[in-house]
């Protein structure tokens, strides 16, 4: 079974892609960025930014069947070294108990203003097993 979600995001129809595919079990989320997708609005903070990409995430794995808590790995794409512990401070508390396989990469952004971008792989009942 495949089932595609999308957030209704433009990005997501211009570039062509789901910001999620599920595949039997294992849901893949695209890459998230910071962005409230109620407003289109990209909050200066880094921390904020990545607040709001877990929240859309969680919100396409629900979607999906999973949950952030059935994350197994997960990518970070952060825009610049020094606001690392910023990143840390706010995605530790999200995954201090789920403990995924993580990477961590210093990238450059596709838009300014964009600090961080994240990306998770998760399986469905991971959470409970």
């Amino acid at each position: 079974m495949v089932q595609r979600v999308s957030t209704g995001s433009p990005f997501e129809a211009t570039f062509g892609y789901s910001r999620a595919v599920r595949h039997d079990d294992t849901v893949y989320v695209s890459g998230t960025t910071g962005y409230d997708y109620a407003t289109m609005t990209m909050p200066e903070a880094v921390g904020e930014q990545a607040k709001n990409a877990l929240a859309t995430i969680d919100k396409a794995l629900r979607e999906a069947g999973s949950s952030i808590e059935d994350t197994v790995r997960v990518v970070y794409y952060v825009g610049d070294r020094s606001v690392v512990d910023d990143v840390v401070a706010a995605v530790g508390p999200v995954f201090k108990d789920i403990r995924p396989a993580a990477s961590m990469l210093i990238v450059q952004m596709i838009e300014a203003g964009m600090k961080i971008e994240i990306e998770v792989t998760a399986r469905i009942g991971a959470a409970n097993s």
